[in-house]
């Protein structure tokens, strides 16, 4: 296990659902979803929401597989991944469910993945936040998201930052109602338990997960509420879930997995891409002095998929390309791999090269929106300003918010075409996408005084309004 700072909150603040549990104990689905609707805000705003298309896939179909085999729920649950390094996973209000990058980072399977993410759904449809919640009723809701919130943004910024806003929203002492009890461990563990064995995923992947959380190392949490970080009763909980596993076989209709989930090369992606490099890169590197089995084959790749990423982010493209290739030379054809490849040729300035990669997986389920970027990208450096245009508006219809430098590049076309107008204002929303209002309003004021296009004016406008009233709310809280 990499040697990261880890937090195990396996269960904490969760989300409310119907499932054989009194409902007259828990809030009503009303006030839950005011307080998520909050929550969420709070949490896009702290831009804590790691937007890797890949890793986010693999962790939406693991939970919506498990959700299949539940009857219909009160919520729609959507799966987030929390950009940090942190041991975590946890639900919260409004079925919004986290994982956190150091938590897929440090498993070894997509079986213990999916034991964590099934506990989690177990305390969802228990209803044990709402319970907690309940409890705390008289807070109102504001405060209460704020609470939430502030448990995601302290544990990501090393504790300040959330400790400040629960204590700018309620009490601290009232944090403690939050807190779950070993009885609801207990049957989150079960139910995680039953529908694990139902789904395509082995059961024993979560006391893989338990006896991680037991071996974990809790250093630099000082700043996170007790109800965040405290666990209970893990020792027990392990000595229950064997108990319950012993003697289990797998059942001839268990659900088989349809898909595959491409643990290890997200996990290494997730390494590649967004952890410490230097910590990684030794990683890495001892990893790949083993001498791999031909039954290895697929890790040794993945090792190679992340030290190539690694490489690229220490600008040593040719060893990035080189592991990469070597690779690809394992998964032949591998599309994560290829868009990696495709990505570090127009760092180094090759553009045909990055269209010959990319071309492969123009047409991908999920990577072909990312590779529609960087063709978009390859065709603008080579000057190829329509095929550039074209695919730029593509990714912006279809995921504005993954990718933002869209609306920058699309500024640098209209201005090579001598349109300020609509240079400014796709500068002015790229500035808003990546919240700096500053510049937002200016280049959106610049752009009104020559833009011609009705549409573009009435969205220049809209936006220039809510930009300028978030300026406004923001200046009277500091009063």
């Amino acid at each position: 296990m990499t040697p990261f700072k880890y937090l195990f909150v396996f269960c904490s603040l969760l989300i409310f659902f119907s499932f054989t549990v009194n409902k007259s104990l828990a809030i009503s689905i009303p006030e839950e979803k005011k307080v998520a609707k909050k929550f969420m805000k709070m949490i896009q705003e702290k831009q804590m929401i790691l937007n890797d298309p890949i890793a986010a896939h693999m962790v939406t179909q693991v939970g919506n597989h498990i959700l299949t085999f539940l009857p219909p729920q009160p919520f729609d649950y959507s799966f987030y991944i929390v950009d940090d390094d942190v041991f975590n996973a946890f639900a919260s209000p409004g079925a919004n469910i986290f994982v956190y990058r150091g938590l897929i980072t440090s498993l070894d399977s997509i079986d213990e993945l999916a034991g964590i993410i099934g506990h989690e759904i177990a305390h969802a449809v228990s209803r044990h936040v709402s319970e907690s919640i309940d409890r705390s009723k008289f807070i109102t809701i504001g405060s209460m998201a704020g609470v939430l919130a502030g448990a995601i943004i302290g544990s990501k910024s090393g504790g300040d930052a959330g400790v400040t806003v629960i204590k700018g929203s309620v009490a601290v002492g009232h944090t403690a109602m939050l807190a779950f009890t070993r009885e609801n461990e207990t049957e989150a563990d079960e139910k995680g338990i039953m529908l694990l064995k139902r789904s395509c995923f082995a059961p024993e992947g979560l006391l893989s997960g338990l006896l991680k959380i037991r071996a974990a190392d809790y250093r630099g949490v000082e700043g996170i509420p007790d109800y965040v970080k405290t666990h209970p009763g893990t020792g027990q909980r392990i000595a229950h879930v064997e108990t319950i596993l012993a003697g289990y076989t797998p059942p001839e209709d268990k659900a088989k997995c349809n898909e595959d989930f491409r643990f290890d090369m997200v996990k290494y992606r997730l390494l590649g891409l967004y952890a410490d490099i230097e910590p990684t890169f030794n990683q890495l590197t001892t990893q790949l002095n083993k001498n791999f089995t031909s039954d290895e084959a697929a890790d040794e790749a993945a090792i190679h998929y992340g030290m190539g990423l690694i490489y690229a982010r220490k600008f040593m493209r040719k060893k990035a390309l080189s592991h990469l290739k070597k690779a690809l030379a394992i998964n032949i054809f591998d599309p994560m791999v290829l868009l990696e490849m495709g990505r570090i040729y127009l760092q180094n300035k090759e553009p045909e090269k990055a269209l010959n990669v990319l071309k492969g997986i123009e047409q991908d389920q999920v990577l072909g929106l990312a590779a529609k970027f960087h063709q978009a990208n390859a065709h603008l450096e080579l000057r190829n300003l329509s095929k550039a245009k074209n695919l730029f508006n593509t990714v912006i219809n279809k995921e504005p918010r993954l990718y933002p430098k869209a609306y920058y590049n699309l500024a640098n076309i209209m201005s090579l075409e001598k349109n300020p107008g609509l240079s400014h204002y796709y500068l002015g929303v790229y500035y808003a996408e990546i919240k700096n209002n500053k510049n937002a309003i200016i280049h959106l004021n610049k752009a009104l005084e020559t833009l011609r296009n009705e549409t573009k004016i009435k969205k220049a406008k809209k936006l220039l309004d809510r930009l300028k009233k978030q300026a406004a709310t923001k200046e009277r809280k500091k009063l």
